[in-house]
């Protein structure tokens, strides 16, 4: 019965026949202040079903409904706006194209980083103009400004940035592109190099628990990148850089609008080193002599009138670097297929040789009277072909990707309630090679979800969601996922959240730093299904509040978290003997605690200080008992201070931004049995880490910038061990726990039409 009300209530307006309306006329905003009409704009009541399409001349009318008052225009390729109408009356609304998101007008109104207060996930979303603060020459560097995520060195060989948040590196975070998985599987320990800061649109951070549409394996969180889209991006864009140690790179952006519903745009990606660095004299190469080549072909179709949206991307990457002793040769020093060498002379080097082609599908139907329910469809394959060796041992991987998503939403009663549900296809094949040993294998799955979220701004949003998935590894199982947000009061929001997360570990992939060492490699087979291991299997918790402030006329908001991740089984990675490293399930507890306390606030005009503290407490019983996580440091405390001048008429202005990363202490893995010379402490030292980056903007299409990363010249004494016999059963560059290139400047210029 109460069903039927709410029908009869919704249906009341349409079958009244005095109804009293609002219409109007929807345009486009434009410098030359004509009136061009919108045809196919979306035009309803907040939370109603209740909603009009423009016609041709852009002209709308829609019943008036006095229990709605927040009207929603929206346009595909332009900025939605939400009116306040408490009663019938005529309306001419012009919408700005989403692009000019990017102008500087605007931009005191969309903040570099943003929290959602109302959304009942922690999401936080870093946009383009925060990736300009400091260099982003990829996606692995392009979280040094923000404190939700931890940015180290993964081994003292490749110079690679691993990531970790809440305590976790990230094969625990599901690392997505348009919510497509991107980084997983072999592209693990290099991945993210492989996305160009200058590609990037927006980054979108999810904290524990994501949605259980994108998939069953993310167990800390989620990052999801958002790429330029060609018809918002410049038409040209050209991006240089250059540091100290020889990195070069160049980046170019062109883009054409073709008709009124195709665009398409050609990015072009190039990085270069060539000068060999050894600053701590130790015979190895501080950094990788390196050459890249990335190439994206993406095309953009919107026919707003009949609702269809869609992307399609085609990318190419040629990836090589060397690594090892400075006089490395690979011509004369690289062991043949005999395993003997090619000259009379043992010098240690390594070659990681990447190609990737990989292409993606977007597709999209809003239906146009119907702009709260659509239809997506998500695919993507992937062949990525790595071959590497490092000293005696060789390492190969093929790894072929396939996935596929169908989704519908759409809500129930009214736009306060809605839904979620679709079914996920992906298959990966691998042809994995250690040395002799063959680990090929084929992992497919097939999954089906349903997500439901009830929306009130006022008080309560929630999500609830639950997919089940048919691995032919993993088995059958079931993953619950929980948030909910509480407004207690005005600019507080209060978060909880609760859910489960599997994968199947690709131990060699996400753990390449081994090859670096004289390590042997063990794996205690339990049986599993994937290298003889088990699946991991975790439950993540967490409890969140975001309060924003007033103080002294000045904006500002203070976050709190604490997060918990309690593994059920995990696949264990024990460095704790220098002669080995194990791989072996987990027997035991195994738990990751994070809490953290942020504070936003603008001190002076324009003058910006973000600043954080963090504790971890991430322990796992190994086989010789319980242990911190080592190389991750317990105490952690950030700063970032960025200024503008007001920008004149024409864009020019200066910008200045400075980091500060104070790491606390480090446990280290146990070196005791070494001899003395090839021992390290229990613990690191404390250090910090300081960069800086100085904007200079003469227009809207031109601008240059210089910075320095590390100023405080940190660097660590001895991060290879063995260095004087690189052969021996002591030589290990696995343990890093500070910076090995010491202070670097760099420069660059922005070009753009």
């Amino acid at each position: 019965m109460r069903n039927i009300y709410l029908l009869l209530f919704v249906a009341l307006p349409f079958f009244c026949v005095s109804q009293e309306k609002v219409e109007g006329m929807v345009m486009e905003a434009n410098i030359a202040k004509k009136h061009i009409p919108l045809e196919g704009a979306n035009v309803y009541w907040l939370y109603s079903q209740t909603g009009a399409v423009t016609n041709a001349d852009g002209l709308f009318s829609i019943p008036y409904v006095k229990d709605y008052n927040k009207l929603v225009i929206s346009y595909i390729g332009y900025k939605s706006d939400t009116l306040t109408v408490n009663a019938p009356r005529t309306i001419h609304h012009s919408l700005k194209p989403s692009n000019e998101l990017h102008e500087v007008v605007v931009k005191q109104e969309r903040e570099n980083v943003q929290k959602a207060y109302f959304s009942s996930q922690n999401v936080i979303t870093v946009n383009s103009a925060e990736l300009l603060k400091a260099a982003c020459c990829n996606l692995a560097e392009s979280f040094e400004t923000n404190p939700a995520i931890d940015v180290n060195l993964s081994d003292g060989l490749t110079g690679t940035k691993q990531i970790e948040m809440l305590g976790l590196t990230s094969p625990y975070l599901l690392i997505t592109q348009e919510n497509i998985p991107m980084v997983r599987g072999a592209s693990q320990a290099y991945g993210l190099t492989f996305t160009p800061g200058t590609w990037i649109e927006s980054i979108q951070i999810t904290k524990g628990a994501g949605s259980v549409v994108n998939g069953y394996e993310s167990i800390s969180g989620q990052i999801n990148t958002e790429l330029v889209k060609p018809l918002t991006d410049n038409a040209v864009f050209v991006n240089g850089y250059a540091n100290q140690n020889g990195r070069y790179e160049l980046n170019t952006h062109f883009n054409k609008k073709l008709t009124d519903k195709w665009s398409t745009g050609l990015y072009i990606h190039g990085n270069k080193r060539t000068q060999k660095e050894d600053g701590n004299k130790d015979g190895f190469l501080d950094a990788p002599l390196a050459d890249q080549i990335n190439v994206m072909n993406r095309w953009q179709y919107q026919d707003a009138e009949k609702g269809w949206v869609s992307f399609f991307n085609i990318r190419f990457l040629n990836d090589e670097k060397q690594v090892g002793q400075i006089n490395f040769n690979p011509s004369i020093h690289r062991l043949d297929s005999n395993r003997s060498l090619q000259s009379g002379v043992e010098v240690w080097g390594s070659e990681i040789n990447t190609r990737r082609f990989g292409t993606s599908l977007k597709l999209g139907y809003v239906f146009p009277e119907l702009p709260f329910q659509s239809f997506g469809f998500q695919t993507s394959y992937s062949l990525h072909k790595q071959d590497s060796y490092f000293g005696y041992r060789t390492y190969a991987i093929k790894h072929e990707s396939l996935y596929s998503n169908l989704l519908f939403n759409s809500i129930i009663g009214d736009t306060r309630n809605k839904f979620k549900t679709g079914i996920t296809f992906a298959y990966d094949g691998y042809d994995e090679e250690v040395s002799t040993a063959d680990y090929s294998r084929v992992d497919n799955s097939v999954g089906a979800f349903l997500e439901y979220s009830y929306e009130n701004l006022e008080k309560v949003s929630l999500t609830a969601g639950v997919r089940v998935d048919n691995h032919n590894r993993l088995g059958t199982f079931v993953t619950p996922r929980f948030h909910i947000r509480y407004t207690p009061w005005e600019k507080g929001s209060l978060r909880g959240s609760f859910g489960r997360g599997k994968r199947a570990a690709n131990i060699f992939a996400e753990n390449q730093q081994l090859f670096g060492s004289a390590r042997t490699i063990n794996i205690a087979d339990t049986g599993g299904s994937v290298y003889g291991l088990k699946p991991e299997d975790a439950w993540n918790y967490g409890l969140s509040f975001l309060q924003g402030f007033n103080f002294l006329n000045k904006k500002g908001d203070i976050s709190l978290d604490y997060y918990i991740t309690d593994f059920k089984n995990q696949v264990v990675v024990d460095w704790e003997n220098p002669q080995e490293v194990s791989f072996y399930n987990l027997d035991g507890e195994s738990s990751a605690k994070s809490f953290q306390v942020e504070v936003n606030y603008e001190l002076f005009s324009r003058l910006d200080l973000r600043t954080s503290y963090k504790f971890y407490d991430v322990s796992t019983d190994y086989n010789i008992g319980n242990l911190q996580k080592p190389l991750l440091a317990q105490h952690r405390f950030f700063v970032n201070l960025g200024y503008e001048t007001e920008a004149k008429e024409n864009g020019a202005q200066w910008k200045f931004d400075y980091t500060l990363n104070s790491m606390g202490k480090k446990r280290l893995p146990d070196t005791s049995s070494n001899p003395e010379e090839y021992q390290l402490g229990a613990y690191s030292l404390p250090y910090n880490h300081m960069n800086a980056q100085i904007t200079k903007v003469f227009s809207n299409t031109f601008e240059v910038y210089v910075g320095g990363e590390n100023l405080s010249n940190v660097q660590q004494v001895s991060p290879v061990l063995g260095v004087d016999d690189p052969f021996g059963s002591n030589f290990d560059t696995t343990i890093i726990y500070a910076p090995i290139m010491g202070r670097m400047f760099y420069g660059g210029f922005r070009f753009k039409i």
